[in-house]
């Protein structure tokens, strides 16, 4: 393509709300397809533009139904985001015309699977392993989010997410961090903040989910701190499939399903809202 006498780079987009059946519910992320690979910096320029909690970045490899793919929030690259990657496969599945059930990715996180499923999208992530942590180093990151009481507090191993199970679904709702308090505070060795509790009879628990760190006050829904949460509840529970609902403003659920060798299913629903194109001249790519 053209524009004012040069040619310019077209890059595919498409706008997807991810973990919801619904438009304008879920969690928002832009997709973009790539025909070569561009610079980190282009890339973290394009996802502070479309100023989503994720934009993801795919790129063809040699078979139909394999892609590498990265995540970037407004501010810097993140090594695993759910979300996005699920509203990457629906794209994926509904536009590239996959000649198979199964999408492979390869990531930083490892190699990623995305599966038509009942429930919608299957993702096949790794399951992380919470441990349980001192309260003490977190002390002023709990009194900045306005908790005085909880049950337990873990950290996922690989994910680093802080995860707080409060003592009721009232509690999780009712929390109002102070996020300016939050970006103030040494957080070195954590990703961001999950909160849980038991929920009602149509979910094993609910969620909220807090990044002010990387640019995103609470994610609407989120995909990678489940990996953690997966094994938390399973062990409380005592089952491996669990029906969960994360209680943002917008809202959105998944399902999640642990499998053998330390792997989940993350399964969630997505609605493609709106596509088009990015044209760039080379020169943007140095603004």
């Amino acid at each position: 393509m053209k524009r004012n006498g040069k040619h310019a780079e077209t890059i595919k987009i498409f706008l997807v709300d991810a973990f919801t059946k619904e438009i304008f519910r879920g969690n928002p992320a832009m997709v973009c397809i790539l025909d070569k690979k561009i610079e980190d910096a282009f890339m973290q320029k394009i996802a502070f533009e479309f100023n989503l909690s994720e934009t993801a970045f795919l790129l063809p490899k040699e078979n139909n139904n394999e892609y590498a793919i990265r995540w970037f929030t407004p501010q810097k690259e993140v090594p695993l985001c759910g979300h996005a990657t699920l509203a990457a496969s629906q794209v994926l599945f509904d536009h590239k015309r996959i000649s198979s059930d199964e999408i492979i990715y390869y990531s930083e996180s490892g190699i990623l699977k995305a599966k038509k499923d009942i429930y919608g999208i299957s993702l096949d992530f790794p399951l992380d392993e919470p441990e349980e942590v001192s309260v003490h180093p977190y002390s002023e990151l709990l009194k900045a989010m306005g908790i005085s009481a909880y049950e337990n507090i873990v950290l996922g191993r690989s994910t680093k997410k802080l995860i707080i199970h409060l003592k009721s679904q009232e509690e999780v709702i009712n929390v109002q961090p102070k996020y300016e308090e939050m970006k103030k505070l040494n957080v070195e060795g954590i990703k961001g903040v999950g909160i849980t509790s038991t929920y009602n009879n149509q979910y094993h628990f609910i969620t909220r989910y807090f990044n002010p760190w990387a640019g995103v006050n609470e994610d609407p829904v989120t995909g990678s701190v489940h990996t953690a949460l997966a094994a938390y509840w399973s062990r409380i529970l005592g089952i491996n499939e669990l029906k969960v609902h994360q209680a943002s403003y917008r809202g959105g659920e998944m399902t999640l399903r642990i499998k053998d060798s330390n792997r989940l299913e993350i399964i969630g629903d997505a609605r493609i809202v709106f596509k088009g194109e990015l044209n760039l001249d080379e020169q943007d790519r140095h603004i």
